[in-house]
């Protein structure tokens, strides 16, 4: 895995098109943790001008999006328990 390569400082710098193709929020811990190791983190596309308040507006929006994908993951899985009993009743 990454965090295995750059422990094992397999890599100088990692290359990212976009900050979301890393981390979804906090960019900051994996930056430190990266430094640590002698690892820095370059984003190609880098969307520098943004506020303090853009920022967490934007950490805020992925986190809820974040939870949601789980929530319908969470159904997904229940609604699938569900169908496999009755089809198995039905079928016994």
């Amino acid at each position: 895995s990454l965090l295995d390569d750059v422990q094992e400082a397999d890599y100088g710098r990692v290359l990212v098109t976009y900050e979301d193709r890393i981390t979804r929020f906090g960019l900051s811990y994996l930056e430190r943790y990266f430094d640590n190791y002698g690892v820095t983190i370059t984003i190609i596309e880098d969307k520098t001008d943004k506020s303090a308040h853009e920022e967490l507006v934007d950490d805020l929006l992925k986190l809820v999006s974040s939870f949601s994908g789980k929530l319908y993951e969470m159904r997904s899985g229940k609604k699938r328990k569900v169908v496999d009993s009755v089809e198995n009743e039905v079928n016994n």
